[in-house]
């Protein structure tokens, strides 16, 4: 791998920083103002339905996050959810839309290490604007060369910037914490790919089945730093 990588990309959210917890923390918040109104064991999951129901019309973010919150609770209270309970799931999402960002153990480190020696850029996908807050309040911009902010993370949309970035996809070493986003569609093009755990659960949606992984060959590691034995 020291011979073929010319190029590393890094996933932003759970990868570089904390992200997921932000959102588990609404949700709970959210299950609680819902549990005044209706008694129900699949609240989370009709949740989820929402969420990904309204992916192709409001994509990734926390912006889509707080409209499928509110047209949930609408249809669960059958339009009975006072004005003030609205205001509060609004709220829940301009949390989430501004946490204070921390960065992963070992991040800054690993970065500054291979500042210099590979070029580096980030690949994230979700809201522009969410996208782009985050990593300047991350302090971590001036690591990376090119930062790419994208709809959707599939072998289609590796393979543009790849090649917009003048590289085949075997020159290519892909980090990130999502099996389903950031692993298996580069593996798939043919590149590298190093999953890292961040400690915590991934979101349901970019979780997926051992028999989806079977066939495929990557280096897991627990922490990121790990990612220098490599490179």
């Amino acid at each position: 791998m020291k011979e073929t990588v010319k190029l590393i990309a890094f996933d932003a959210d759970d990868t570089l920083w904390v992200n997921e917890p932000h959102y588990r923390g609404a949700e709970q918040a959210y299950l609680e103002i819902l549990g005044r109104y209706v008694d129900s064991d699949d609240l989370a999951a009709r949740l989820y339905q929402t969420e990904v129901k309204n992916l192709r019309i409001f994509g990734y973010g926390a912006k889509g996050y707080m409209l499928s919150m509110i047209e949930t609770a609408l249809e669960l209270t059958d339009y009975r959810v006072e004005g003030r309970d609205i205001e509060r799931i609004i709220q829940l999402g301009k949390e989430v839309l501004s946490y204070p960002i921390e960065i992963l153990p070992g991040v800054e480190e690993t970065l500054t290490a291979l500042q210099g020696c590979y070029p580096l850029m980030v690949i994230t996908k979700g809201d522009l604007l969410d996208q782009e807050s985050k990593v300047a309040r991350s302090g971590l911009a001036d690591y990376f060369g090119r930062i790419e902010v994208v709809s959707e993370k599939d072998s289609a949309t590796y393979q543009r910037l790849f090649t917009q970035m003048a590289h085949a996809p075997q020159e290519v070493l892909m980090v990130g914490n999502s099996l389903k986003s950031d692993i298996l569609p580069v593996l798939e093009l043919g590149g590298h790919a190093c999953h890292v755990d961040p400690g915590y659960d991934s979101w349901v949606h970019e979780q997926v089945s051992d028999e989806c992984l079977a066939e495929h060959r990557f280096h897991s590691f627990d922490h990121i730093a790990k990612l220098l034995t490599l490179v």
